[in-house]
């Protein structure tokens, strides 16, 4: 087997529109259903739970406040004096004692009353279309309120330490030990809320790809999505969906939660610190948000080239890993052909390609740390730069140098989300755009009772009916034979001939559905009532019970129908020598084909269908095995159509459909007693 490159369509990558809409079309669903004007309503009720989670958690707030104040009144006083900025209390004209006594009555009190009721009519409101999503809005607002309660300690502890930096300044032992211990409660509190913190996200993470994963095998077996996604062409868009719903989902879940989480704690600390700063430096606080926003620029940019390397990466490790599976699935062929140089080559330019993708991926990876280091380490200078001055001039204490490097810092990680984080983000658009492309692929699949958007219709009937085929290759570029007509009427059978590459397998195909290039009409039964029988059967991953129930559409079959089944199609010592009906084995290295064509006839007798279409399914046997089976489904009384090369098949069937005849025509239809096969 020889490698041959894969030529990928044009696609663009860049933070756009289009990113932000895959974006949505992946995660509204798990929280709201889709449709029309639901992105709105979406953001909406996000923005309500936001408000309710803020709300809430400033009566929690209060509630450890005046519990706190209970116990120790002048220190709690004393710290809201400080916290609070001295002249928005100076301009209430009350001190902060009074605040304390008075918090519930205090107006933004009333405020946050009004937003809490409010946010909770909302959501009864939208009770209904939230049906069976109440476990995820529960676990948000849970994450919500600990990312608030977080962030509330970290201001806290941020002045826990200016105090013990003060009084080690001023010699003041008993202040020191105080707020030490403030800091080891603060600890004894903060530990179990972050641990809580952490195990949420990877909690709902994992509830989210479960649903997700879910949703997406839903839609890739629904109307053999699977098939028609054609994933192994050259030309595909859609490559590796197996990679897209495992490692694209999870990288998805868990990455989404991290930035937004991550987005939101920043967005907190800006709020919580920046007042902090501004009161220390006004030009800190203007320089820092001036630096931070050109290095925004920058990294975006860097991170839109790293999109389309990381999307490529994607693929091709994809490709790579799936070539490594192609030879374990099919090595006694190989080993037969001896084929391993040939299959090594094919993997070598597979890996190739992989690490030729991934140096260029590591030399925009080293261009993009030479950034960020330079960005980090020149922002620790700056706030020494600007604070140690107002130091020596005296105009803050020797605590206020260390609240203020804290604060600096809190507010530039806050900042720098898209600085420090552009290759992460750049790794989640390049899963976004794989998984938004496998989303719309399956949206421009609706499910429809007539199939055939080629022009090829196909209708339910009681039996087998072809009138005025023409069939096409999927890519028409060729057209296998035109205006083919035939009925097979129960309990006829059908015995299609013809010489390699004439499209007898094709027919098959189009009879199921699958191909659906051409134009005219075909009726068929029920997919419940028909089964398929290829060349070399499918063998499932599982026991040997499960193999012979395969596809499971008789519930009711007993060991004994089983055994029975085996016994007939000449296998009736395969359960004890294979170790049990419940053995699980790799049946198709363990069985040989003609094993496998057998165990495929006894898979009609457990199910029972009414129709029957086999594809050179007694290939592998001798010709009394084969007159065997097919006798056994004459006994049946099941209508059946077969493909074939042997002259022995013409005994079994009553009609034959010869394909490129030596007439000349494209088909020929006479009776089985009437055919000569061509020597």
């Amino acid at each position: 087997m020889t490698a041959v490159p894969q030529s990928q369509p044009l696609l663009k990558f860049r933070f756009d529109r289009t990113l932000w809409q895959r974006f949505v079309e992946i995660a509204q669903p798990y929280f709201y259903p889709p449709g029309p004007r639901s992105s709105t309503q979406f953001l909406f009720l996000i923005l309500t739970q936001l408000v309710f989670v803020v709300s809430f958690t400033f009566f929690f707030v209060v509630a450890l406040a005046l519990i706190g104040f209970q116990f120790s009144p002048k220190f709690f006083a004393g710290l809201v004096n400080e916290i609070i900025y001295l002249k928005f209390l100076s301009s209430l004209g009350k001190s902060s004692l009074e605040i304390f006594q008075n918090l519930l009555t205090f107006l933004p009190a009333y405020i946050f009353l009004v937003l809490l009721i409010g946010s909770c009519g909302v959501f009864y409101a939208y009770r209904r279309k939230l049906q069976g999503r109440e476990k995820q809005w529960l676990i948000l607002a849970i994450l919500l309120f600990l990312a608030f309660i977080v962030s509330s300690l970290n201001v806290l502890i941020s002045y826990v330490f200016r105090f013990i930096d003060n009084a080690l300044n001023g010699r003041d032992a008993k202040v020191f030990w105080d707020f030490l211990w403030v800091y080891g409660i603060t600890l004894v509190v903060a530990i179990p809320i972050l641990i809580s913190y952490r195990y949420t996200r990877r909690k709902l993470a994992l509830f989210w790809r479960a649903w997700l994963t879910n949703t997406l095998l839903k839609d890739y077996f629904s109307n053999r999505a699977y098939y028609e996604l054609d994933s192994n062409a050259a030309n595909t868009d859609i490559d590796n969906p197996d990679q897209r719903m495992t490692e694209d989902v999870n990288s998805f879940t868990n990455t989404i939660l991290d930035l937004i989480l991550d987005i939101l704690d920043s967005v907190l600390d800006l709020v919580a610190f920046t007042g902090i700063l501004y009161s220390i430096s006004t030009q800190l606080t203007f320089g820092l948000l001036g630096y931070v926003s050109i290095a925004s620029v920058l990294a975006l940019w860097i991170g839109t080239k790293l999109i389309k390397i990381n999307f490529n990466q994607l693929r091709l490790e994809g490709d790579f890993r799936y070539g490594m599976v192609h030879v374990r699935d099919n090595a006694e062929s190989i080993a037969f052909y001896r084929g391993e140089n040939l299959e090594r080559n094919q993997v070598e330019t597979r890996l190739g390609r992989v690490i030729k993708n991934y140096n260029l991926l590591i030399i925009w990876i080293a261009l993009l740390d030479i950034f960020q280091y330079a960005y980090n380490y020149f922002a620790r200078l700056v706030p020494y730069l600007i604070v140690a001055p107002l130091y020596f001039a005296k105009q803050v204490d020797f605590g206020t140098i260390g609240q203020g490097i804290f604060a600096f810092g809190m507010v530039l990680r806050a900042l720098s989300i898209i600085p420090t984080r552009i290759q992460d983000i750049s790794s989640f658009a390049a899963s976004i755009e794989r998984l938004g492309m496998l989303y719309e692929r399956f949206r421009q699949r609706e499910s429809r009772e007539v199939v055939g958007r080629e022009g090829i219709i196909i209708h339910p009937y009681t039996h087998f009916k072809v009138d005025g085929l023409t069939l096409n290759t999927p890519n028409a570029e060729q057209t296998l034979f035109e205006n083919l007509s035939f009925e097979l009427t129960p309990p006829q059978s059908l015995l299609v001939v013809g010489s390699s590459g004439c499209g007898k397998s094709s027919l098959l195909r189009a009879i199921a559905g699958l191909w659906c290039n051409g134009k005219g009409t075909i009726e068929s039964p029920d997919y419940t009532e028909a089964l398929f029988l290829p060349q070399k059967p499918y063998m499932l991953l599982g026991t040997l019970r499960e193999q012979l129930k395969y596809p499971n559409r008789r519930e009711n079959i007993t060991d004994t129908d089983i055994q029975s089944a085996l016994a007939r199609v000449n296998l009736e010592d395969l359960a004890n020598r294979m170790g049990g009906l419940d053995t699980e084995k790799d049946w198709a290295g363990v069985l040989s084909q003609g094993e496998q064509q057998r165990l495929a006839f006894a898979r009609i007798l457990l199910s029972q269908p009414k129709y029957v279409i086999l594809d050179e399914a007694t290939s592998a046997l001798d010709v009394t095995n084969e007159r065997w089976l097919y006798e056994l489904l004459q006994s049946q009384d099941i209508s059946y159509i077969s493909v074939g090369h042997r002259p022995s098949l013409v005994d079994y069937h009553q009609i034959v459909l010869d394909l490129r005849p030596e007439n000349g025509s494209s088909w020929q239809l006479l009776p089985a007693k009437d055919y000569q096969f061509s020597s």
